[in-house]
């Protein structure tokens, strides 16, 4: 079982995380899977991506954070 991060540590890595320019933009912010499980937990940045509105894929060990709640269309 993975240690979760300490609630006011994950709260500041969240905060930083959505304060960069691509996150204020609404563009695409990328973190590897062992990133997030160390600084913040998945379940807390899954249901912080999800308060948001913000889309969340999943690929290999990575998480794509799309930082806008509009349609996203997969093309291939």
């Amino acid at each position: 079982m993975l240690d979760q991060p300490h609630p006011d540590q994950a709260q500041r890595w969240l905060d930083q995380m959505f304060a960069t320019k691509s996150a204020r933009r609404g563009a695409v912010v990328r973190r590897s899977l062992a990133w997030v499980d160390r600084e913040v937990g998945r379940d807390r940045f899954q249901d912080e991506i999800q308060r948001r509105g913000y889309h969340l894929i999943q690929t290999a060990d990575q998480y794509i954070v799309i930082c806008h709640g509009g349609p996203v269309h997969i093309l291939f």
